[in-house]
């Protein structure tokens, strides 16, 4: 899969093509076509952003989706979507009576939830870095859930919000400041 690293090989490629078809751009209206596919308003723009990237060497890591432990569905679902107000993406049973496997997202977070043994360690310990943590406590204070009222925690250069779910699994929602 492409991406805005090889604009200059989408350009050289897309002139080829077009010639094929008797159709002549010059190698800038090429470059500035590919900027635009990528969502910027000139070729300089993307230049500057290929430049300001460091090569990969071929290595890329995506955002990490920690699996957590979970052993019982309905207290799950109370905890991570009613109070912390994520959404279901997708569930999987192997059958009737199965344990569950299931996706749950919110902002960009995703986290898996999961009552196969094996899967994680129940009394698991994330981090989660986060912008909007002051409406994010407040949000989750507003709920008025019965089994746990996050604080806000000044730790000097983060705020944290720190909550535990029903299975011991602690999250610490972090917010760097400025």
């Amino acid at each position: 899969m492409r991406d805005y690293r090889d604009a200059k090989a989408m350009a050289k490629a897309m002139r080829e093509t077009l010639a094929t078809r008797n159709i002549e751009i010059t190698h800038s209206e090429a470059l500035e076509i590919v900027a635009r596919q990528f969502g910027v308003e000139t070729w300089n723009i993307l230049s500057a952003k290929i430049e300001a990237k460091p090569p990969s060497a071929g290595i890329e890591f995506e955002q990490a989706v920690p699996i957590v432990r979970i052993f019982d569905v309905e207290k799950a679902h109370e905890f991570y979507l009613g109070f912390l107000g994520f959404s279901v993406d997708w569930e999987h049973r192997y059958g009737d009576n199965f344990p569950l496997y299931t996706q749950v997202s919110r902002a960009g977070l995703r986290l898996h939830l999961s009552e196969h043994a094996g899967d994680a360690t129940p009394g698991g310990n994330m981090v989660v870095y986060m912008t909007g943590i002051r409406a994010f406590q407040k949000e989750l204070i507003g709920k008025d859930y019965r089994y746990m009222k996050p604080g806000l925690e000044d730790e000097g250069s983060r705020l944290e919000v720190t909550v535990i779910d029903p299975f011991q699994n602690r999250i610490r929602f972090m917010e760097l400041k400025d």
